[in-house]
């Protein structure tokens, strides 16, 4: 039996984070199969959700018997649309199996220990330190119903979020995780002001992750998108959203017959009017959604605690009057918490969770 618990925990943390961010509303999941000290099988949860990692880690290999299961969540004991993976570790007869957290699901929590001590198979739960905060958004998914949400702002030296004389305020490294962060989230928000203004994609311009691009939510309230778009060249190939009010169905169906798809909301003037919009979302299967908007907008979201994590990129560079700002920075200024400690060649990266 081996010893290094937290190793392979660790091991099985490295790969759930692979397809984080794309497993709809299961977690993702990694599952690390070891006999006599050795990984011998490893599994991560399907980019659609399913298979899950326990059945794609022990699926493959046939000789499991006394081996034993490091998975990184507890794993499901309920019928759905695939069987439950207690099922197969007691058809492949682990010996062993250690998970770091409970499945807050009602229909799994706290139970695989229970069926699997029946069958012979020691269970125990290892919480790890290290990665105590990986579940977060799929736990708050599953508390308040909503979609988790993330945001992303990058800052000059001297504050200021615009560059008037270049497109980008940080360096290459910067935007190299930024690209990085999106692809760990299922759905990207912005406004149609935003990318009026920017032109942007906001995909993924990292090689091997171009094709792990979230989905595109534009909040364009009074359809003011421009139709000469870099996005319009790619509405067959990306699920791209509109979200305006019911007032503008007929207009809408214009954008629609472009390729867009449409969801129409009734108003977005307050808090519990963006709740109800990450409910609807979450309803949709978008658990991770990335919020990249101008500071105007990310400002009315701050206040309202409406956000869950907030990355700050800030250049080592001063703008002085090349920069300017829309509105005041305070919030941000306030919201600035552990830098992370990564090399972005002098730039320089903040996270704050609420």
């Amino acid at each position: 039996m081996t010893k290094n618990h937290n190793f392979f925990l660790d091991l099985a943390f490295q790969l759930a984070e692979k397809n984080l961010g794309k497993t709809g509303l299961n977690p993702s999941v990694g599952s690390i199969v070891v006999k006599n000290n050795t990984v011998i099988s490893s599994g991560v949860t399907s980019t659609s959700g399913r298979p899950h990692a326990e059945f794609n880690a022990l699926n493959k290999i046939k000789n499991t018997k006394g081996a034993t299961l490091y998975t990184s969540i507890e794993p499901c004991t309920h019928h759905g649309k695939t069987p439950p993976c207690t099922n197969i570790i007691i058809k492949k007869k682990i010996k062993n199996v250690y998970y770091s957290f409970d499945d807050p699901d009602i229909r799994t929590y706290k139970k695989a220990k229970k069926i699997l001590n029946k069958k012979g198979i020691k269970v125990k739960l290892i919480k790890s330190k290290k990665y105590k905060n990986f579940y977060r958004s799929y736990f708050i998914n599953k508390k308040l119903n909503i979609s988790f949400i993330s945001a992303k702002i990058a800052i000059s030296k001297d504050y200021f979020t615009i560059n008037k004389k270049k497109k980008w305020i940080t360096n290459n490294f910067s935007r190299k995780v930024a690209h990085l962060i999106r692809s760990q989230h299922d759905g990207i928000i912005s406004t149609s002001k935003s990318i009026n203004s920017d032109n942007s994609l906001l995909n993924c311009r990292l090689d091997g992750l171009d094709n792990k691009k979230p989905d595109l939510f534009i909040i364009d309230l009074n359809l003011k998108l421009k139709s000469n778009l870099l996005i319009n060249k790619f509405l067959k190939k990306r699920k791209t959203y509109l979200i305006t009010y019911k007032k503008n169905l007929k207009k809408a169906q214009i954008y629609q017959k472009k390729g867009y798809r449409i969801i129409l909301i009734k108003s977005l003037k307050n808090k519990n009017d963006f709740v109800l919009l990450y409910k609807k979302l979450l309803k949709m299967g978008y658990a991770r959604i990335l919020i990249e908007t101008g500071l105007t907008f990310l400002n009315t979201l701050i206040k309202n605690k409406l956000i869950n994590d907030l990355y700050i990129f800030k250049s080592d560079n001063y703008l002085k009057n090349k920069g300017k700002n829309n509105t005041s920075t305070k919030y941000i200024k306030n919201t600035f918490c552990k830098p992370i400690s990564i090399n972005l060649n002098n730039d320089k990266l903040y996270k704050g969770e609420f």
